[in-house]
């Protein structure tokens, strides 16, 4: 099919869903355009009359061309790729970079991204492809080489990480989101009235020295303190969202999905009582991150998709893709 025009006119019919494929498996609109290019590359060689959901062969064949940069990347700790591609695939229109990631980021969820990125290689490309995309557990195997009775458990051990497992006990009280949700809300619109009513008379807002580096005090003390510094970092907040830390609500900051700072607050009484701004690196690999999938609505973007359903183990909103590879498809891949 190479120069067929047609096929390229049905590359372009699901290079959205493709890209959203990509994107969420790899956190990075650059190297999302990567992988949809060298999806269209290898479509463009292959024999796909016998295909009938072309959309569904390039969800996983992507998926696959995910999964071997992730596996990449993380051996040689590289940094997503900031050169885009070029090609038929590589043409996004609309809006351009950076906004338009920021765009994407947000409707995808930065929290999510930001808890995506710590599971293994191919714990996220299960979870993407069956709990977002709703690809059956028997193509999902083929992609990531192993038996579907052992892909369900990456899933499973993937969905028990994005959404935390927390007891009865520990679980904390709606009141506490409440909070925490007012807080970020306010902050984002520089609204000082309910950051004060919010705050406790004696909140003390700490910051480690890598937070500190950007401007702020290691320590502020006093309702009207912390109010007015935070309607300050208004534009900051809008990069943040609402997370479970370490098992309580908390706030992650994250610009385009990538995590740059974690914030651990304490409610009592309704009211914030304290909470620390962390940023330093070492101390972010050691909390625990995650978010609650009944929490998280998926918006438009990317490919205007249609929300048919929400998975009933993670409570994410799927997208269903149907038949998409072959045992042979992926084999042929590895041959490349």
């Amino acid at each position: 099919m190479s120069g067929d025009a047609s096929l390229e006119a049905r590359f372009e019919s699901s290079r959205d869903q493709v890209r959203g494929v990509a994107y969420r498996v790899l956190g990075s609109l650059d190297d999302a355009d990567d992988a949809v290019q060298r999806a269209w590359l290898r479509a463009d060689q292959a024999d796909l009359s016998g295909v009938e959901n072309l959309t569904g062969w390039l969800t996983t064949v992507t998926a696959r061309v995910c999964l071997d940069m992730l596996r990449t990347r993380r051996s040689r700790n590289e940094r997503p790729l900031t050169v885009a591609p070029s090609g038929p695939a590589a043409s996004t229109g609309g809006v351009t970079e950076p906004e338009e990631e920021a765009v994407l980021a947000e409707s995808v969820g930065l929290a999510l991204l930001v808890v995506l990125d710590r599971l293994s290689p191919a714990q996220r490309v299960a979870f993407v492809l069956h709990d977002l995309f709703a690809v059956p557990f028997e193509e999902i195997a083929v992609v990531v080489d192993r038996s579907t009775v052992a892909t369900k458990k990456l899933a499973s051990r993937a969905r028990a990480r994005v959404r935390g497992v927390t007891t009865v006990e520990a679980a904390a009280p709606a009141e506490h989101y409440a909070v925490v949700d007012a807080f970020l809300a306010a902050a984002r619109g520089g609204d000082l009235g309910t950051l004060l009513e919010l705050l406790a008379p004696d909140v003390v807002r700490r910051a480690d020295r890598f937070a500190a580096s950007t401007g702020i005090s290691t320590e502020v003390r006093g309702a009207r303190a912390v109010a007015d510094e935070t309607k300050v970092f208004a534009a900051r907040a809008r990069t943040a969202e609402v997370a479970l830390v370490d098992g309580v609500p908390g706030i992650v900051v994250a610009p385009l999905g990538r995590l740059f700072a974690v914030l651990r607050m304490t409610v009592y009484g309704g009211r914030i009582t304290d909470f620390d701004v962390i940023a330093d690196p070492a101390q972010l690999d050691q909390i625990t991150l995650a978010i609650e999938g009944r929490r998280h609505i998926e918006g438009g973007r990317p490919g205007q998709h249609h929300v048919v359903e929400t998975d009933r183990h993670s409570g994410f909103p799927i997208v269903r893709v149907g038949r998409s590879v072959t045992t042979d498809d992926v084999r042929s891949l590895d041959e490349e």
